[in-house]
């Protein structure tokens, strides 16, 4: 009698990171070595049209390798992380399906979660509450309704950035609805987790000193490579309320475009910012069961070694 062959699960890698510790530049290592199509899971790289502020991968990087998750939307549109979700559940499937390693690559934990755990059937809007919530934004100055939401639901407060109002909004509105927090509705709705893939989690860790060095030169470069100019082409053709300009290095770019601020002092309110986004991403990725941590850089050569030995070593 001849024993049935049992075909494992497809693998799929995941890679983790703050902001500009080098998740492309592994990305497509990998993707090189292991026949690898590349996820974003980047809630502003969705957008068309915004590049220079979402350090997308470029052009002739995207042809080395192909993505998938970036440009789906114009920025006047609504992508969710429940769109998200479905949208990666699919390109996953797609890749598997062509024999192919999918590699999911970006800082958004959200988008990971909804992606790997499923999302909880929250409350229906409210429009009345979130025109409410919105002008108490305006009415008290930019970061209120985080520190509200800080001291409603600190563990959904450090998955959001200060300035991704909508975002906020939503984490409020769920409260404020349901007398649960989002965290709590989380924890105790059914969700519908990933299955029928092998998750190998890969985290990388840099030096703390070295990242915000990093984070500052990509910063500045972005201001220096046109970030101003775009900012200006997308609010001619959005409108200053466009959601996806609320988001790090647009918001400061228009602060310029306003005259809120000087260009030099966008660029440091800009670096400033996504130091600490990098620190509440590190605490949202932490949380993540199973990662192996890589403390370095993803574009180091031994870093990148050591990440193909992991995969290779469960492919």
């Amino acid at each position: 009698m001849v024993a049935a062959v049992v075909k494992a699960e497809p693998l799929l890698v995941v890679l983790l990171g703050p902001t500009a510790s080098g998740k492309t530049a592994l990305s497509l290592r990998l993707a090189g070595e292991f026949s690898g199509e590349i996820m974003s899971c980047d809630s502003v790289a969705v957008y068309r049209e915004m590049e220079i502020g979402t350090a997308k991968p470029t052009r002739e990087e995207r042809m080395r390798a192909p993505h998938h998750l970036i440009d789906v939307r114009n920025p006047d549109e609504s992508y969710t992380a429940g769109d998200y979700g479905r949208d990666a559940r699919e390109a996953l499937a797609g890749t598997s399906g062509r024999g192919h390693v999918p590699i999911v690559t970006g800082g958004t934990g959200l988008y990971l979660r909804a992606l790997l755990e499923g999302l909880f059937a929250g409350p229906a809007r409210s429009d009345a509450l979130r025109e409410r919530l919105r002008a108490k934004e305006k009415r008290h100055g930019e970061g209120t309704l985080h520190r509200l939401l800080t001291k409603i639901d600190a563990d959904t407060a450090k998955a959001i950035h200060a300035n991704d109002v909508p975002k906020i909004v939503r984490a409020l509105e769920v409260p404020l609805l349901t007398r649960r927090t989002m965290s709590e509705a989380w924890q105790q709705a059914g969700r519908d987790p990933l299955t029928g893939y092998r998750v190998l989690r890969i985290g990388l860790e840099p030096e703390r000193q070295r990242l915000y060095e990093r984070i500052n030169r990509r910063a500045a470069a972005m201001f220096d490579d046109g970030l101003v100019e775009e900012t200006q082409q997308l609010v001619e053709r959005y409108g200053y309320e466009c959601r996806p300009l609320q988001s790090l290095g647009y918001a400061q770019a228009i602060g310029v475009l306003r005259g809120e601020m000087t260009r030099d002092a966008a660029v440091t309110a800009a670096q400033q910012g996504h130091r600490n986004y990098a620190k509440r991403q590190m605490t949202w990725f932490r949380r993540e069961p199973e990662v192996t941590w890589l403390k370095g850089c993803g574009d180091d050569a031994e870093i990148a070694d050591a990440a193909v030995r992991l995969v290779g070593a469960v492919r």
